[in-house]
Order: structure tokens, then sequence, then C-alpha cells
């Protein structure tokens, strides 16, 4: 039996539409079975990956950070030729959990077209986002919650899962 993809028209108003499905993703991610999502995600990830552009969006880089951990600064650093301390006190800060993230919004690699300027050596939080392909969807499930309601990826992966639940 052939897999049906969602229609397009769900992504219309979507950011509502997760806004107001909020509580019933969260009773899915409580009660589902781990080994039935993590399944069904290769394939929802991309389905949602040929019909969202990432590039007409970029509101995670817009308004979200990622964490930098040693080897990203390390990395990053040394291609921005700049000491991993220069890089640190320049970009980025301490949060509340202890981990570095951007002073500012929007990140400062981010170009007016979308693209990042540092997209080969981009954080590993940024090259795993929206963690639509693994099983942060079900452990993390806040960080879920909370990508929903600005990715429209990680939007479409819930509904996805819960067409097929």
């Amino acid at each position: 039996m052939a897999k049906e993809l969602l229609p397009d028209s769900v992504l219309t108003n979507w950011q509502k539409k997760s806004a107001d499905r909020q509580k019933l993703y969260k009773q899915y991610l409580q009660r589902a079975k781990k080994n039935d999502v993590l399944k069904q995600l290769p394939d929802l990830h991309e389905e949602a990956f040929s019909k969202i552009d990432c590039l007409q969006c970029a509101a995670c880089c817009k308004n979200y950070s990622p964490r930098f951990k040693t080897p990203d600064i390390k990395r990053i650093s040394k291609l921005l030729r700049m000491k991993e301390g220069e890089f640190v006190e320049t970009y980025l800060r301490e949060d509340e959990d202890g981990d570095f993230v951007l002073q500012q919004l929007p990140c400062p690699f981010l170009g007016a077209d979308h693209y990042c300027s540092i997209y080969e050596d981009r954080p590993s939080d940024c090259h795993r986002f929206p963690y639509t392909d693994e099983d942060i969807i079900i452990k993390r499930q806040p960080l879920t919650l909370k990508n929903a309601t600005f990715c429209p990826i990680t939007y479409y992966v819930l509904e996805g899962l819960l067409k097929n639940k």
C-alpha cells in the first residue's frame, strides 16, 4: 500500500493551527510508542523538507540561538580566523543553563537572503535542527512543542504523526 502524503493545504495557516493543537501534540507525544514514531520520522522528515523551503522562513535563525558547544566554538573561530576567547566575547554569552548561546538575534551569520555565512561549519544544533528525524522529538517534548510554534517542518511532521496514529 502506498503511503499517502499530507495535502499541501495542511500548511495553510499552520502557525495558528499549531498554536491551537499544542495540547493535542503534547498528549500524543506523551502516549506515543517510541519505536512506532521513530519508524515514521525518516519519511515524514523528508516529505516536510520537500514541501517547505527553510530559506523562505529562517525563523529559527531570526528568533532563537543554538547552543555553541566546545567543538563548534573551535571550528567556527578557526573558520573566522579568531581566537576562541575572542569569538566567545564577540558573539556569545552564557545562558541560565550554562550553555553558550548568541548574544543577539537574529544570528549574526544569517544573511539578508537567509543563507548562513558559516553553513558548512555551523553549530551541531543548527545542523540537526529541527530534530524531526531523530528521537529528540520524543525525548525532549517541551522543545518539540516549542519548535512546532515557529518551525513549519516540525508542525508538518507532528501533523503527519497524528494522521498516522
